[in-house]
Formats: structure tokens, C-alpha cells, sequence
């Protein structure tokens, strides 16, 4: 798992020297179906924030996150079986509306996901939260795959 995420870093690192976030498509690994192969809530969460990066790619901040981030916005979401996102909601925001919005649509233009292992299912579908985390250039990296911040 460490391996996984260190390779996801490294290609993140490598992809800003382009300019833009490109990951390996493979880091999201889904049965013939498309069901993910993650086992546990974490394996799942970071496959979701490998894939909402990948399709928000040039909305992606690539290298650490600035010291003081313009915004910080947590949302909570529901994926149901079939890998649909069931409703988000914003959990924490330092009320910044652009970065919101940003926020929930980078989630609503990446589904449908992968879909959750049965095992992982509580009533029909799991509930995740993630961060988003804002530079002042509008872009982001969410918490479960970023770089550590600049030091101030």
C-alpha cells in the first residue's frame, strides 16, 4: 500500500514538470465489472482521490501545497453499489464560494466510481469524507494524496 501511494506521488511530482496531473490509469484497479478491488475504506478513499484527480487533472496543484492554503473545504459524500455519488454535502469551508463549487464539481464530473466492494457496503453504500486543499491559484490537492505543505 505505502509502495502504491509513493509510486502515486512520484508520477504526480514527475507529471508537473509537463505541467499538468497524469496518473497511470492502472492505479485505480477494478474487476471486469468495474467493481474496485480495494479491501478496506482506506484502499477505496485513495483509489476515488487517484481517479478525482486524474479527470479534474488541470484543476490539480502538482508539488506541496503553499504554507498558507487560500482554502480548505471537507465534504462529505455517499457512493451507493452501483458507484454512483448518492448526494455531497460541505462539512468545513472557510466560506470561500469558488473553491465550494470547485470542490463539488470536481466530485459530481468524476462519477460514476469505481464500485465499492460489497464488503465495504453499509445499507446499499459507504460514505466517505475527503479535503480538498486550495492554493491561491484556484487549484487543488486532495489531503489523501498530497504532498506535505511548503514549510512557512
Amino acid at each position: 500500500m505505502k509502495t502504491r501511494l509513493t509510486i502515486c506521488l512520484l508520477a504526480l511530482a514527475l507529471a508537473g514538470c509537463g505541467g499538468k496531473a497524469v496518473l497511470d490509469r492502472s492505479e485505480v484497479e477494478t474487476t471486469g465489472d468495474g467493481t474496485s478491488t480495494a479491501d478496506t475504506v482506506g484502499e477505496y478513499k485513495l483509489a476515488l482521490a487517484q481517479r478525482i484527480a486524474q479527470v479534474n487533472s488541470t484543476k490539480v496543484y502538482i508539488g506541496r501545497p503553499q504554507a498558507l492554503l487560500r482554502s480548505v473545504v471537507v465534504v462529505k459524500y455517499v457512493v451507493d453499489a452501483k458507484g454512483s455519488l448518492l448526494r455531497s454535502e460541505i462539512m468545513r469551508s472557510n466560506r470561500d464560494r469558488s473553491t465550494e463549487a470547485t470542490a463539488l464539481a470536481s466530485l459530481r464530473s468524476t462519477a460514476p466510481f469505481p464500485k465499492p466492494a460489497a464488503s465495504l457496503l453499509r445499507h446499499g453504500r459507504i460514505e466517505l469524507m475527503e479535503t480538498w486543499l486550495f492554493n491561491n491559484d484556484g487549484r487543488f490537492q486532495l489531503r489523501t494524496i498530497a504532498e506535505p505543505q511548503m514549510d512557512e
